[in-house]
């Protein structure tokens, strides 16, 4: 099931698995749409943002709703790391990026939550930030300036799991870069 980000509807699908339940629904209303609500009561929607409508917001229980930067999700995807292993949090956002394409897809989402069983009590907090990154490449590949499109997360991610650059570093790095230099860099790891 493909859901755009046109008009006005109300799609509901619900998944389960044996550690976490999340109910995914697409609501529109006011170019606000919602995607996913987890377990602990967090839930994440597309709104207005500084450049365009494909800001992604992050509301938890008791907390204000905000944008999460790279750094949070990339310092989370790192503390995981140390856990559950770089290769294995990195393997799944790969197979997470080559199910990614412009639009949300229902399918994706619940291979999201097929990934994030084997973390554990850490099932929900993957679930989130993986779900974070996915709306954040779909986001970029509706950009209209967007030259790298989702391949931009993709390196911040691979620099953190894969080259053991610092969370923050990568999150800033292609800020002021030229795209092709970047193109180039995407390249040269294999994507």
């Amino acid at each position: 099931m493909v859901f755009h980000r046109t008009g006005y509807y109300v799609l509901e699908s619900q998944w389960q698995s044996d550690v976490i339940q999340w109910l995914s629904f697409y609501l529109v209303i006011d170019n606000i749409m919602r995607v996913a609500s987890f377990p602990d009561g967090s839930f994440l929607e597309y709104d207005k943002g500084q450049f365009d409508s494909w800001c992604v917001y992050l509301t938890r229980p008791a907390a204000q709703r905000y944008a999460p930067r790279d750094y949070q999700y990339f310092r989370r995807l790192s503390e995981m790391a140390a856990i559950y292993g770089a290769q294995t949090i990195y393997d799944d956002f790969v197979s997470l990026y080559e199910h990614t394409t412009n639009n949300i897809v229902q399918e994706t989402l619940n291979l999201i939550s097929l990934l994030c069983v084997k973390y554990g009590e850490h099932s929900t907090d993957m679930a989130i930030d993986f779900t974070i990154l996915y709306m954040g490449m779909v986001a970029e590949g509706n950009k209209a300036k967007s030259k790298l499109g989702k391949r931009i997360k993709r390196l911040g991610v691979h620099q953190v799991l894969q080259e053991n650059i610092n969370y923050y570093k990568a999150a800033n790095f292609s800020r002021g870069r030229n795209w092709r230099e970047l193109a180039a860099l995407c390249e040269q790891r294999g994507f």
